[in-house]
């Protein structure tokens, strides 16, 4: 077997979830997608759209979390 450089892909298999949220949250998630829409020219775009990518980029953004993880990784 060859020796590649790129390792095996991580399990891509999309997992949904539902949350429940207060009105305020969502009236501020559809604000949010109505602007989302305007500035990017998206109309086709919803909340199952842009709320993983919103939940991606807060992770990536917080380095307490970043480092915990780094912890948990280490061996």
């Amino acid at each position: 077997m060859a020796d590649l450089k790129l390792s095996r892909l991580p399990d891509r298999t999309p997992v949904k979830l539902t949350i429940t949220v207060m009105p305020d949250l969502k009236k501020s998630l559809d604000a949010y997608l109505t602007l989302y829409q305007t500035v990017h020219e998206d109309r086709d775009a919803g909340l199952g759209d842009i709320i993983p990518a919103m939940l991606e980029h807060f992770l990536a953004a917080d380095r307490a979390f970043a480092k915990a993880q780094k912890r948990a990784d280490a061996p």
